[in-house]
């Protein structure tokens, strides 16, 4: 497993979210190698957990940190370079359903 997703999920459960996955995007996208999708339990929790994984990476010195939706904290995205992670509250989750965009194509012939 790499380490800084071994790190992130440390983190992350830490930080006790919920529902956790990650998704080896390795030879699928050029974005990053990894993505990690969790659950906070409120808007509040999601900003909260956002804000100490950001400053978490920046203490193992990864510098180039990008983050969106950390205002309204329904839903934030950070980009930690080789690993994207998306925290959302359980009803944002299930509404952009990430986990089923990710998943292998069904190939239907008629």
């Amino acid at each position: 497993m790499d380490k800084n997703l071994k790190y992130i999920l440390s983190k992350l459960e830490d930080n006790k979210a919920l529902d956790i996955v990650s998704i080896d995007l390795k030879g699928k996208s050029d974005i990053a190698d990894f993505l990690v999708i969790a659950t906070g339990t409120s808007n509040r929790h999601v900003g909260s957990m956002s804000e100490h994984l950001i400053n978490e990476l920046k203490k193992e010195g990864i510098k180039e940190i990008k983050a969106e939706g950390i205002n309204n904290s329904d839903w934030v995205l950070i980009d930690s370079g080789d690993v994207i992670i998306h925290i959302f509250r359980k009803e944002v989750r299930e509404f952009y359903n990430l986990e089923k965009l990710w998943q292998p194509s069904i190939n239907i012939t008629s």
